[in-house]
């Protein structure tokens, strides 16, 4: 692997992941994010099980993920006149551990700056491949060639609509919005439904977070304004402490709106280049997109080195070993869970919390979700083959 050079699209998560073990392996790895700086802050992102736990341990940040983690929110779920109806326990959206996506980031970059090239402010515009190589231009940078090419750059990939084909092929709108605001709200861990919509305070997404369902929305993603104005527009008429919650959205200081879909595709990669992370299998929301891509990076980087850098075999192997796993990102939506379309199924819904034994079987099923993959040793692996 010593002397490949692999170009990552994306320093969120599964980027900065990757780039741990490429550089380990000896690859010569540059990052490149379209935002000018990491993010601070965002929203809580959670680890389940043994398997999440393993890789973090095997990149030796085990013990600093848990240092930084949030320690989890109860989240007590009102009526419109603030009456407790039922409690969503933190350990079922916190998972075993929960830390702030910048966070984590933040940890991830820390350590990898020091061996990895970390391009902020730019963005891929093509791609060519060609028998040696991938031709790579950018919006600010001069144009270069790498070995590889890892869109790590979430459910919106800019690298699978250049690899791959348009956005609409892969990415299925299923139905619902969510919106997080970071507003000024005195109350914490409080959430709120009414048919087709919910609002929440203090819990682990962010001050204020939420879920309506809507039909497919026109809007400039880059366009915040509109986006407020969405919001806003959809949260007309609702009761308990919407209107005052809503009432700060035009001024919040830190503001993101997006669809729940999710990812559908056939394969992970096309020649030399390939997805990982929420570019490849994510699902808005459904509460694996990290330590699915935790466990991708570990998955691919292995592949990679374990088949000495020929692409081919360890893109084929990589996705053999991973899809399986990731079936949990193909399955069902958080939309209807987080915001039922009737008061029926809200209090259905809310039932799942006052029933032990219902609970206690969804729990040991996103525990199975999330162990649900034979996790090699890669370094020990590579070691051994070094050594024989």
């Amino acid at each position: 692997m010593k002397n490949t050079t692999v170009l990552i699209s994306g320093a969120s998560i599964a980027g900065p992941a990757l780039a741990y073990w490429l550089n380990r392996y000896g690859c010569t790895v540059t990052v490149v994010e379209k935002a000018p700086a990491l993010r601070a802050g965002g929203q809580a992102v959670d680890f389940k099980g043994t398997t999440h736990r393993t890789v973090l341990e095997r990149m030796g940040i085990l013990e600093a993920v848990r240092r930084r983690q949030t320690g989890g929110t109860d989240q007590v779920m009102v009526d419109a006149e603030g009456r407790r109806l039922a409690v969503m326990p933190a350990d079922f959206a916190g998972g075993d551990i929960e830390i702030r996506r910048g966070d984590l980031a933040a940890l991830l970059f820390e350590e990898t700056s020091g061996s990895t090239e970390y391009v902020f402010g730019d963005s891929i515009t093509s791609l060519t491949q060609t028998a040696g190589g991938v031709h790579v231009t950018f919006q600010r940078a001069a144009p270069r060639t790498f070995d590889l090419v890892v869109g790590a750059d979430g459910i919106h990939s800019n690298v699978r609509r250049l690899a791959f084909g348009p956005e609409s092929r892969y990415v299925r709108f299923l139905g619902h919005y969510y919106a997080l605001a970071e507003i000024d709200a005195e109350a914490g861990g409080v959430m709120y439904n009414e048919p087709g919509r919910m609002a929440a305070l203090g819990g682990p997404k962010a001050p204020a977070f939420f879920v309506f369902a809507s039909e497919r929305l026109d809007y400039d993603r880059d366009d915040i304004d509109r986006q407020k104005r969405i919001l806003v527009e959809a949260y007309q008429g609702a009761g308990w402490r919407v209107p005052e919650l809503i009432a700060k959205v035009p001024e919040a200081r830190d503001f993101y709106l997006d669809s729940i879909s999710r990812v559908e595709l056939g394969h992970y990669s096309e020649g030399r280049v390939v997805l990982l992370g929420d570019a490849a299998y994510g699902n808005t929301l459904g509460g694996f997109g990290t330590g699915l891509a935790v466990v991708g990076a570990y998955v691919l980087a292995g592949e990679l080195a374990a088949a000495g850098g020929d692409h081919r075999v360890a893109f084929r192997k990589y996705e053999e070993a991973f899809r399986g796993y990731a079936k949990v990102a193909r399955q069902g939506s958080a939309g209807p869970f987080l915001a039922p379309s009737t008061s029926r199924r809200i209090r259905m819904r809310n039932l799942l919390f006052k029933r032990r034994l219902l609970f206690r079987a969804m729990m040991r099923m996103t525990d199975w979700f999330a162990t649900d993959i034979e996790l090699k040793d890669y370094p020990s692996l590579i070691e051994a083959s070094r050594v024989s």
